[in-house]
């Protein structure tokens, strides 16, 4: 299926990488990259960064998998989302307004948070750090609730929108360049609790950016002509009307594309936990982890991004979307593969080629067709609706990776349980395959020409 002509119009208005670095002289665009990068920061701090931590603290794997159940901030952000959307922050609210304020007080809190977990560390109290942890993935994801409503609200015209979601996604992913790779060789020679302390204090960089950015007129309007939040009618209609729109546009359909999306990054999310972890197993040290993501994985996630959008101007959304629900979970028996043949670095690297090729095609085919299903217009509440949804089933299943991990460990060597504990992730994925061509079958009307189409969640 190819993109229609007003499809493949609004794709080539949407900006590039080497727009935005041009347009990085605009204020709103340079706040807009700094929010993006401290957005970033906490993401991977609470989880699989955490987890090649707790796992050189000799943390069970049942633990570590447990733990990672502090990341359903992220998915369940949209049950405060609509506090967020239509009143002040306290204290913060009245001197820097709605959306500042809570920007503000968001960033404060996850430096606090990770501040905490770098003074206490998991030798501390494993359920202390724990709190800490799921304080700044409180803050991390109220974060991105405000931030994507300031991104939304700031901007003037579809062709801005678009211009500020690429850079935000730039600084999003710095920041994950930071603390995915960097941290670990940072931390090989000043250890985790002051490299921990370091992206605290770098959360500076977020709270500058909002003290330069200008409050949205719009901010002040979000709740006029609204039920109030706190009767049944508002909160109503701040839950459920999304939903309902939802159902209302697509129909029968709905179900299927919710159903698809839900499973889709399913085996990524129920493995995430175990993959540092695995490496500490294998016995690759922190530097080698943070050299091969920071150059090989580099390269491969920008080359299966570009892939992506490639693909998708030839066959589509839908087409992409089902190469990506193949390749995503595919790439788990990369790993499997490794665990069977050691902690070699050849092998490791080609590991790590595979899997973020696999996973930046799957994650930008994710994008692509969640942003077609979506129009322009969104509130915070809406936004974090949408990008709730999509993560909530596989995070709520990754805390128990652990136990399958030391499950299947259980008269084999704990280097075997991994290898079927990989395998198993990726025929987890066949659901996902199956509904997507379920999707590819369905005839899909032509979009409206001109309509600007909102960046859709991240992973």
């Amino acid at each position: 299926m190819r993109l229609e002509s007003s499809e493949r119009a609004a794709v080539a208005r949407r900006p590039g990488w080497q727009q935005v670095l041009r347009s990085l002289g605009r204020p709103k665009v340079t706040v807009m990259l700094l929010l993006g990068f401290a957005s970033g920061l906490p993401f991977m701090l609470v989880g699989n960064t955490m987890g090649f931590w707790l796992r050189e603290g000799g943390i069970e794997l049942s633990a570590i998998g447990f733990l990672s159940w502090v990341g359903l901030a992220y998915s369940l952000k949209f049950l405060w989302a609509p506090v967020v959307d239509r009143l002040d922050a306290p204290l913060l609210g009245r001197q820097l307004g709605r959306r500042r304020g809570w920007m503000a007080l968001a960033q404060l809190t996850v430096a606090v948070a990770l501040t905490g977990m770098a003074v206490l560390g998991p030798e501390g109290g494993l359920f202390a750090f724990g709190v800490f942890a799921l304080l700044a993935a409180l803050g991390s994801a109220t974060q991105d609730i405000v931030v994507d409503a300031w991104r939304i609200e700031t901007s003037e015209s579809g062709e801005e929108l678009a211009l500020l979601s690429a850079g935000y996604q730039l600084g999003y992913r710095a920041a994950l360049l930071v603390t995915d790779s960097l941290i670990l060789i940072v931390a090989a020679w000043i250890g985790w609790s002051l490299s921990y302390q370091s992206i605290a204090l770098a959360m500076g960089i977020g709270l500058a950016a909002t003290m330069l950015a200008r409050e949205p007129a719009a901010s002040s309007q979000v709740a006029q002509g609204q039920a109030s939040l706190w009767t049944p009618e508002g909160m109503f209609e701040a839950i459920a009307g999304p939903f309902i729109a939802f159902f209302k546009k697509h129909g029968r359909w709905a179900l299927l594309m919710l159903a698809a999306i839900s499973l889709y990054r399913l085996a990524d999310f129920v493995m995430g936990p175990m993959a540092n972890p695995f490496y500490a197993d294998l016995g690759i040290d922190k530097e080698t982890v943070g050299l091969v993501r920071g150059s090989f994985g580099m390269v491969a996630t920008v080359s299966g991004i570009a892939a992506a959008g490639l693909f998708a101007l030839r066959f589509g959304f839908v087409g992409t979307l089902l190469v990506g629900a193949v390749l995503g979970p595919g790439s788990n028996l990369a790993f499997a593969y490794l665990a069977y043949h050691g902690g070699d670095t050849n092998a490791f690297i080609a590991a790590m080629v595979i899997d973020n090729f696999s996973t930046g095609f799957a994650g930008v085919a994710l994008v692509g067709y969640m942003s077609s299903l979506t129009n322009i217009g969104y509130t915070a509440t809406q936004y974090a609706l949408l990008s709730s949804f999509y993560a909530l089933l596989g995070k709520l299943l990754k805390g128990l990776s652990g136990v399958a991990v030391e499950t299947l460990a259980t008269g084999r060597s704990l280097l075997e349980a991994y290898a079927l504990f990989f395998v198993g992730t990726a025929l987890i994925g066949i659901p996902a395959v199956l509904l997507c061509v379920l999707l590819a079958m369905r005839r899909h009307p032509p979009r409206a020409a001109g309509k600007a189409e909102p960046d859709a969640p991240r992973d």
